[in-house]
C-alpha cells in the first residue's frame, strides 16, 4: 500500500456499536465505519453510515480529501497525500492542508447507555422495523465535526455513502435494494428496503448546510485486508446524496448520525455541544477510575503522526490511564440480560464467557470496578445448568450456550479473587450453592462426559468433534488441538477450585452454629482431602525427560508431550500443586522456546505441527490459531508463575515493545489478540482484545 498509514483506530459506546477506519482515512476492511449500531446489544451489529467523502470547493480548484481502495487495484482519489496530521486524543482527529487552507475533522461515539425516551413515529415511505426505540436505555450515534481555515471562502461538499447489513458482510447493490430518504430542515431520515423488507431506520442531522438528494451507487470498493484474510474482498456503497456547506475561515459543522427516526426534541448541534460530548465522557471515566478531570481523556497524551516511526514511551501514570480507557471499550451493556458483559474482542467478537472470566480481573478487579465484576459473576452463576457456566449468552430468548470445560472453573478462579479483594462474604454465601452445585455436576458427571475420574480425582472430558478448552479452533469440523482427556490446565483450575471451595466452606461454617456450621466444616474437609488427591494426582503431568508438564492425559492414558503454554497457566493458578522445582524447570523451558516480546507462543517452534505464520484463508489460519501463534495475554500468567517460582529473579520479559505496539501499532491504543509466532512477530486477529488489554493491567 505504499506510503498509506493504516493503523487503525476504535471508537465504542458501551453498547456493542463501534465506529472504525485508518490513520490514512481509507477503508481496508469489511469493519471500517462510521456507524455500526448494536441493535440488540450489543448484538445485531450494523453499518448503517460508511464515511462522508469529503470535497473542499476553494477560488480557483476543488480538492477530493478522500482515499478509497477500488477492486482495480486503484487508489482514488488520494487525499492521504494531502493529510498534514493525525491525532488519537482525545477523539481521532485529521487535519489536511495546503497553502492557504486547512481543514480539520474529529469523529466522537458517544456513551450509549442512558435513559431517555424517543417516540416511534410512523412516516409515510417508511416501515414498521423490528427495532423499538421506545422508552430504550441506549442511544447509538456518532458525532463529526469539521473545521475550516483559509484565506477564502470555500464550500465544503460532503458525499453520504451508506449500507445496512450485518457487520460480517459486505453490501452488493442491487435494483432490489433501495433506501428511502426523508429530507426535513436540518435532517435526514433514512431506511433502506429490499424485496418488500424494510431495513434499519437511523436520521443524519447537521449544524448548517444544505441536503441535495442525489442517488447513486458506488460500485466494487476494494478491501485488501479482507483479501488477505482469503474472505470477500469488494463492496458497493449507496450515496443518497450530499452536503454542502459555506465556510468562512474559522466556521464548523457539526453532524450526528443516529440510530432510530428523527426526533423533534434533539438537542441543537454546534461546536459547543460537540465538545461538551467529549468533555462528558472524560468525566464518566474520571468518576469510574478516580482522576482529576483535567488528567483524564487525551490532555496528557502526544500527538501520533503518521510516520513508520513510533514515540517515544509517554510516562508511565499516562500509559496507565490509556490501558485502563482501552480496558472501558470491552464492557458494555447486553440487552438479553439486562445487565454487563464483556466484549472479547474488536471488530468481530461477541461476548464469551471463557474470555470475560479471564479478563474480569484486570478489567474490573484491579481498577476496583467491583460492581461490574460482581454484576458479572453473579449473571455467571445465575445461568449455571447441569454444573456448567455458559460460554455464550444468545442475543434474544432462548439457553446459553454450554460449549466449554474451563469457563466454569475460571467462573471459581475469578470468584475467589473478587473475594480476595472485596472480602463481600454476603456475595459468597449468595454464590456458594453454585459452587456446590458444580462440584456434585463434577464429580457425578455432567455433559460431554465431564467427570472426576474415581481412580485418581482428575477431571477428564471425552466428547469427539468438540474442543472445550480455550483452544478451540475447529476446521472442517475437526478440532485442531482436541485436548480430550485430562488436560494440564483444566486439572490445575480444578485444584485451585477444590482450595478455594474448602476456604469459602470453612468462612461460611464460622458464620453458622449448630448443623448448618457442622454441615460445612465437614464440606470444607471432604474439599481439602479431594484437593490433596488431586495435588498427588498432578504429578501424572510431570514429564522427567522435558523437565515439563504433559499438556494433555488423553482418555486411553497417552501422554501429550508438546510444549505449551497450558502448563504456565497451570502454574499461575491462585492455588498451585506443582514444587518449586518442577515450576521453575517448565519456567526455564518456556522462557526459552515459547516466550516473545509479545506473549507466548502457542506451541515450542521444533514441533512438527508447528506453524509461524498466522495468514491466509479461514481453514489456514484457525489452523495455524493454536499451533505456535502467540497470545498477548498469556504474558499475564507468564508473569505470575515466574514471580511464584522465580521470585529472586528478573523477568525474562522487557514491557517496551508491547506497550509501543499498544500506542502505537495495528489499532492505536489497544492490544492485538494474537501475533506471528515467528519473528518479527506481525500483530494480527482481532485489533483490540480484552483479555490482551486486561493481561497487561494486571501487570505493567
Amino acid at each position: 500500500m505504499g506510503d498509506l498509514d493504516t493503523r487503525e483506530w476504535l471508537l465504542t459506546n458501551g453498547l456493542g456499536s463501534f465506529a472504525s477506519g485508518t490513520v490514512s482515512d481509507v477503508r481496508t476492511r469489511a469493519y471500517h465505519g462510521w456507524l455500526f449500531a448494536a441493535t440488540c446489544p450489543p448484538s445485531g451489529r450494523t453499518l448503517l453510515m460508511s464515511h462522508l467523502e469529503a470535497s473542499l470547493e476553494l477560488t480557483n480548484r476543488v480538492v477530493a480529501l478522500g482515499t478509497n481502495f477500488w477492486a482495480s487495484g486503484q487508489i482514488e482519489p488520494q487525499g492521504y497525500k494531502l493529510l498534514r496530521s493525525f491525532d488519537i486524543n482525545p477523539v481521532p482527529k485529521w487535519i489536511w492542508g495546503m497553502e492557504g487552507w486547512q481543514l480539520s475533522r474529529q469523529v466522537f461515539m458517544p456513551y450509549g447507555l442512558q435513559e431517555y425516551g424517543e417516540n416511534y413515529k410512523d412516516i409515510e415511505g417508511f416501515g414498521e422495523s423490528t427495532l423499538s426505540t421506545h422508552q430504550t436505555p441506549y442511544r447509538n450515534r456518532v458525532l463529526i465535526q469539521y473545521r475550516y481555515q483559509g484565506d477564502d471562502t470555500a464550500v465544503l461538499r460532503l458525499r453520504l455513502l451508506v449500507g445496512d447489513r450485518d457487520f460480517h458482510h459486505q453490501q452488493k447493490g442491487s435494483s432490489q435494494l433501495q433506501f428511502s430518504q426523508l429530507v426535513k430542515k436540518g435532517q435526514l431520515c433514512l431506511q433502506s428496503k429490499k424485496t418488500g423488507d424494510y431495513g434499519t431506520p437511523w436520521h443524519l442531522r447537521w449544524s448548517k448546510g444544505t441536503y441535495q438528494s442525489s442517488g447513486i451507487w458506488y460500485w466494487n470498493y476494494g478491501l485488501p485486508e479482507e483479501t488477505r484474510r482469503g474472505l470477500c474482498d469488494k463492496e458497493d456503497l449507496y450515496s443518497p446524496g450530499y452536503l454542502s456547506i459555506v465556510l468562512e475561515s474559522g466556521d464548523t459543522v457539526t453532524i450526528e448520525a443516529q440510530l432510530g427516526f428523527c426526533d423533534e426534541s434533539n438537542i441543537a448541534l454546534n461546536c459547543e455541544s460537540f465538545n461538551r460530548e467529549i468533555l462528558a465522557e472524560q468525566k464518566r471515566l474520571s468518576e469510574i477510575f478516580g482522576w482529576e478531570e483535567e488528567e483524564s481523556g487525551g490532555s496528557g497524551g502526544s500527538s501520533l503522526n503518521f510516520s513508520s516511526s513510533s514515540p517515544s514511551l509517554p510516562t508511565k501514570e499516562i500509559i496507565r490511564q490509556k490501558l485502563l480507557e482501552a480496558s472501558d471499550q470491552f464492557i458494555v451493556y447486553r440487552a438479553s440480560i439486562e445487565g454487563p458483559t464483556v466484549i472479547a474482542g474488536y471488530h468481530w467478537f461477541n461476548d464469551w464467557g471463557r474470555d470475560t472470566l479471564i479478563a474480569l480481573p484486570g478489567l474490573a478487579i484491579v481498577p476496583q470496578r467491583f460492581e461490574i465484576a460482581k454484576g458479572l459473576l453473579r449473571t455467571f452463576g445465575y445461568y449455571c445448568r447441569q454444573g456448567l457456566i455458559p460460554n455464550a449468552f444468545p442475543d434474544a430468548g432462548g439457553e446459553p450456550f454450554y460449549n466449554s470445560i474451563d469457563a466454569t472453573l475460571w467462573w471459581i478462579e475469578t470468584l475467589g479473587i473478587y473475594l480476595e479483594a472485596t472480602k463481600d462474604w454476603e456475595f459468597l454465601a449468595e454464590q456458594y450453592p453454585i459452587v456446590r452445585k458444580i462440584y456434585k455436576a463434577f464429580v457425578g458427571g455432567t455433559n460431554y462426559n465431564i467427570n472426576v475420574d474415581s481412580t485418581d480425582g482428575l477431571l477428564s472430558w471425552d466428547a469427539p468433534g468438540v474442543a472445550l478448552t480455550w483452544m478451540d479452533a475447529v476446521v472442517e469440523g475437526v478440532p485442531v488441538t482436541p485436548r480430550r482427556g485430562k488436560p494440564v490446565e483444566i486439572n490445575a483450575l480444578w485444584y485451585s477450585a477444590l482450595c478455594w471451595a474448602s476456604r469459602w466452606a470453612e468462612i461460611l461454617s464460622e458464620q453458622h452454629f449448630g448443623e448448618e456450621g457442622t454441615r460445612l466444616a465437614n464440606q470444607a474437609r471432604r474439599y481439602t482431602q479431594q484437593g490433596q488427591q488431586v495435588k498427588q494426582s498432578l504429578q501424572k503431568f510431570w514429564n522427567p525427560k522435558a523437565c515439563y508438564l504433559y499438556d494433555t492425559i488423553e482418555p486411553d492414558d497417552r501422554r501429550n508431550s508438546q510444549i505449551r503454554p497450558n502448563a504456565v497457566l497451570a502454574l499461575s493458578l491462585t492455588h498451585c500443586g506443582f514444587s518449586g522445582q518442577q515450576g521453575y524447570q517448565v519456567l526455564e523451558q518456556a522462557s526459552k522456546s515459547l516466550l516473545t516480546p509479545y506473549g507466548l507462543r502457542s506451541l515450542e517452534p521444533s514441533d512438527p505441527e508447528y506453524i509461524g505464520k498466522y495468514k491466509g484463508d479461514s481453514a489456514s489460519r484457525d489452523s495455524a490459531y493454536h499451533q505456535g501463534t502467540v497470545w498477548s495475554w498469556l504474558i499475564g500468567p507468564f508473569i505470575r508463575a515466574w514471580q511464584r517460582f522465580h521470585k529472586d529473579e528478573a523477568l525474562p520479559f522487557d514491557w517496551e515493545p508491547l506497550i509501543q505496539h499498544f500506542l502505537s501499532d495495528a489499532c492505536l491504543e489497544s492490544v492485538s489478540e494474537i501475533f506471528d509466532g515467528d519473528e518479527p512477530h506481525y500483530p494480527k486477529g482481532a485489533v483490540a482484545q480484552a483479555w490482551s488489554i486486561a493481561e497487561v493491567i494486571r501487570h505493567y
